[in-house]
């Protein structure tokens, strides 16, 4: 992409407060983006080729979105944490293998989509963050979700199409946890928490695709046949 075209980019995004540039074959993140730190409150630089977030991401001090889907990511720069304002991010599709120690130093992060990328466990540092309602972490490397999820305060946890066999009971004291979807993993019906039928905020559980069959769920005590309160999915569409 020629030297106009990319300052044609700045200038719309000095004015709207959004710098996209998507499917443009970028290896590189812009380095010219940092003349609008005070400026920007969006960045799309989603299905480029880009390898490494530099340090001046930290410098972004208003941005609320930060969108890199489809890049070449392995890791994130601890400068990233700085991002007071970030609300929603989204790196899905790249190879990371685990956040930055300060991850839970973004305290305005609602949502995060980490979909497709190579993360063996459920990040602690996402314990921390308070305001964070939607977390998916599908299509990863996950084996178990350890005891620290209890902590948890998201309203959704996305865990479809990992390797999940074991699951801490502390996941039914997620105190704000309704959807909790753990399609086409590796669990046994033993290794599911009955508390999360029993004892938790949870009303929509999707489990197809593990190693026991629906209908030997629904005879567990603490599925209540009446009123539904776990709503079960069995054919959720999945996303291609």
């Amino acid at each position: 992409m020629g030297n106009s075209a990319l300052k044609a980019h700045l200038e719309t995004a000095q004015k709207t407060g959004v710098f996209q540039l998507t499917g443009k074959g970028l290896t590189e993140f812009p380095e010219d983006l940092q003349k609008l730190t005070s400026n920007l409150r969006t960045i799309d630089l989603s299905n480029n080729k880009i390898e490494l977030l530099p340090p001046l991401i930290g410098k972004f001090s208003f941005l609320k979105s930060l969108v890199l889907n489809n890049n070449k990511l392995t890791a994130l720069p601890e400068e990233l944490c700085k991002l007071k304002k970030l609300e929603t991010l989204h790196l899905n599709g790249n190879h990371l293998r685990q956040l930055p120690a300060a991850f839970g130093q973004l305290l305005a992060l609602k949502t995060l989509s980490l979909s497709g990328n190579q993360l063996r466990t459920v990040p602690t540092q996402l314990c921390g963050l308070r305001h964070l309602d939607v977390v998916d972490l599908s299509k990863n490397q996950i084996q178990n979700v350890p005891d620290t999820v209890g902590e948890l305060q998201a309203i959704e946890l996305n865990l479809n199409q990992n390797q999940i066999s074991q699951i801490s009971v502390q996941i039914s004291h997620c105190p704000r946890l309704k959807v909790l979807r753990l399609e086409e993993n590796c669990l046994e019906l033993g290794m599911l928490p009955q508390s999360i039928l029993s004892d938790s905020q949870i009303s929509l559980l999707a489990v197809e695709g593990n190693l026991f069959e629906i209908k030997k769920l629904r005879e567990l005590e603490g599925y209540d046949k009446d009123s539904g309160s776990v709503v079960f999915h069995q054919h959720l569409l999945k996303s291609s």
